[in-house]
């Protein structure tokens, strides 16, 4: 894939504990892109400076997906990129990566996201803050609804095990 036409963009996006980082690398392997996630930067990013509270995590939260999507930008084949998009601002962001566009949102049921969550509370880095969220954060409006920028948009069920060849097969029929 050379020249920004070519270049693939799948975003796998939806709320905390949707599903997303399960998804996101297989999506990766089979389309052999580059996985760009979110807390893989942010994780990155704590090991070297302070996150003394929540404020600063969510700051941090959003120096990584700006590198998130300057490192997307400046992939010759495109990526997979994940993470939990805020509507509100991620539209337009997404719209300006040099290629095309095509959005996988992870649904589950909030029951089924908080106990995944409250599961993997614990065994990240602590400056995720994970105990102290509430559930208003993790899952509103603003990240429990796909991103919806105008390209194809694939809604799939993470409360099953996804078929990921059915996702393949999407993202295929769309160019």
């Amino acid at each position: 894939m050379s020249g920004v036409s070519n270049r693939l963009f799948v975003v796998v996006s939806g709320p905390p504990a949707s599903g997303k980082s399960t998804l996101a690398p297989v999506l990766a392997d089979e389309l052999n892109l580059p996985l760009l996630a979110k807390d893989t930067i942010k994780d990155a990013l704590m090991s070297v400076m302070p996150v003394p509270d929540v404020d600063a995590s969510r700051q941090i939260g959003r120096a990584a997906v700006r590198a998130m999507l300057a490192l997307a930008a400046n992939s010759p084949p495109g990526a997979v990129i994940e993470s939990n998009f805020y509507r509100s601002v991620a539209r337009d962001d997404l719209l300006a990566l040099p290629g095309r566009v095509i959005e996988i949102f992870c649904r589950c049921d909030a029951a089924t996201a908080a106990d995944r969550y409250r599961t993997r509370a614990g065994t990240r880095h602590a400056g995720h803050f994970d105990s102290v969220r509430t559930s208003e954060e993790l899952w509103n409006d603003e990240v429990s609804e796909p991103v919806a920028g105008g390209w194809p948009l694939l809604e799939v069920n993470t409360n099953e095990r996804v078929d990921v060849g059915a996702v393949l097969a999407f993202i295929g029929s769309t160019t």
